[in-house]
């Protein structure tokens, strides 16, 4: 694909830029209060007829999508790896998982839009009808942006709704590049619409957007305090949100674990993608009996890593060192794989002797950090995460797989993984979390049922 000077909205299946230059940035074209309405209008018309479409016209269309996201491939990892500045092993991650989302919800279409004839009382019958909800409003974050900006936006057109993805200003390209294919594969326009702004510009635009009555529900990925503002904005207006947050992803080493094992799983789960991942372990809890042997594992595979990770941001790189400041005032040490002197590259880095006086403990890095936490017992774990604020991901390590799962029950996250790390996401399973980590679920038949609502029909004689 040539490059494209300045990066369009999609609006009715048209490229759109402004003729005077307003609100452009260097690298795309911002919306105007204007536009948004214009995306939205667009989608609202195409409701009309896509919500009346076939389920079988809307997986073939899936599927032809699913086919050009195979063909590009290779340009999609490259495009990925340019913009978020990840390596191959979080790209390849990433584009082969966009293609298995498409794949999976054509899958369930058919299935999710089934409704049901429940019991009811006298000579009736009730009939439970599966509906669309009109426009939904994704909004999409950029550390994995080809994976992320399509869940945002392919359940809710296999329902049968339209779609506007609000894309991030740091993967612009990329978002951009995902709505053009839904041109190609041969959409509806209006189907699927596109909008970016810029960062002083996302409170008026979300709010113009949420407010107009065609938009009937939000999802939205990112931190929880931009996650607070939505919700917040979408509540006045009445409208729902399923919202995937932050998260401060534990790994619980248990007494009887497999120490390698665990240890390699735990620096996987917390550096791949620069630690720039949702589910990206961010404390180790291990009793005292393990947590010596545990911790001299971990900083041996530590030095074995020569290359700094790079952060998407000199303002994230500052916010990781705050914390790591903290900790280290506050009594821990700090074990640094290399050293690191430029504005966006950090080195890998473990905190010991982490307490829960330290911001560290509370706060999600994001980043190519973590901190070990030593408990008396093993028996104390579950005390200790029944307290945490978060609740997206977590891991178990343990030779018993009955004593992991008995963990497991008394974890209050929306994924616990088994010997495994905490970075884990697949097609066919439900994503999202409990607390600060949000509510509602991406992914398979749970994500479709997101954007259906319920209809009760009963028929009398």
């Amino acid at each position: 694909m040539s490059p494209i000077p300045i990066i369009p909205l999609i609006i009715d299946g048209k490229d759109v830029v402004l003729p005077s230059g307003e609100r452009q940035t260097a690298t795309y074209q911002g919306a105007t209060k204007s536009l948004a309405l214009q995306a939205i209008e667009s989608s609202a018309a195409a409701f009309v007829s896509w919500s009346k479409t076939t389920p079988e016209e809307r997986r073939a269309l899936l599927l032809r999508l699913a086919a050009l996201l195979k063909e590009r491939l290779e340009e999609t990892k490259q495009l990925v790896q340019e913009e978020i500045h990840c390596g191959e092993i979080w790209a390849n991650v990433v584009a082969h998982g966009s293609i298995a989302l498409v794949e999976e919800t054509a899958a369930q279409i058919t299935t999710s839009l089934t409704g049901s004839i429940p019991t009811t009382q006298g000579n009736s019958y009730g009939l439970v009808l599966k509906n669309p909800l009109g426009v939904i409003l994704g909004m999409a974050p950029w550390n994995a942006p080809c994976l992320l900006g399509l869940r945002a936006v392919i359940a809710p057109i296999a329902a049968g709704n339209v779609a506007i993805l609000k894309g991030s200003e740091l993967s612009p390209r990329t978002h951009y590049r995902l709505v053009s294919l839904f041109r190609e594969a041969g959409f509806p326009s209006g189907v699927v619409n596109f909008v970016l702004h810029r960062p002083e510009d996302a409170a008026e635009i979300y709010e113009v957007m949420i407010a107009h009555p065609a938009v009937k529900k939000c999802n939205f990925t990112g931190s929880t305090q931009v996650g607070r503002i939505i919700a917040s904005k979408a509540a006045y207006a009445l409208k729902p949100v399923l919202l995937e947050l932050g998260g401060k992803n534990f790994a619980a080493v248990l007494d009887d674990a497999d120490l390698d094992m665990a240890a390699e799983h735990i620096i996987r789960g917390a550096f791949l993608n620069n630690g720039q991942i949702c589910m990206s372990t961010d404390l180790v809890i291990a009793s005292k009996a393990v947590s010596a042997a545990l911790e001299t594992k971990l900083l041996d595979i530590l030095n074995t890593i020569k290359n700094d990770h790079r952060v998407i941001s000199a303002a994230a790189k500052a916010k990781i060192h705050t914390l790591i400041s903290d900790a280290q005032d506050k009594g821990a040490v700090v074990h640094s794989a290399s050293t690191s002197t430029s504005a966006q590259d950090m080195s890998p880095t473990i905190i010991t002797g982490l307490t829960s006086d330290m911001q560290f403990f509370h706060t999600e890095s994001f980043g190519p950090v973590m901190g070990l936490v030593s408990v008396d017992r093993e028996e104390d774990i579950p005390e200790l995460v029944h307290g945490f604020a978060y609740g997206l991901s977590s891991a178990v390590f343990t030779r018993s797989h009955f004593k992991g799962l008995k963990l497991a029950e008394s974890i209050n996250a929306g994924a616990v993984h088994i010997n495994s790390m905490t970075v884990h996401d697949e097609a066919t399973l439900p994503h999202g979390g409990m607390g600060d980590s949000g509510w509602g679920r991406f992914g398979a038949g749970w994500g479709l049922e997101e954007f259906l609502q319920t209809k009760t029909v009963v028929l009398n004689p």
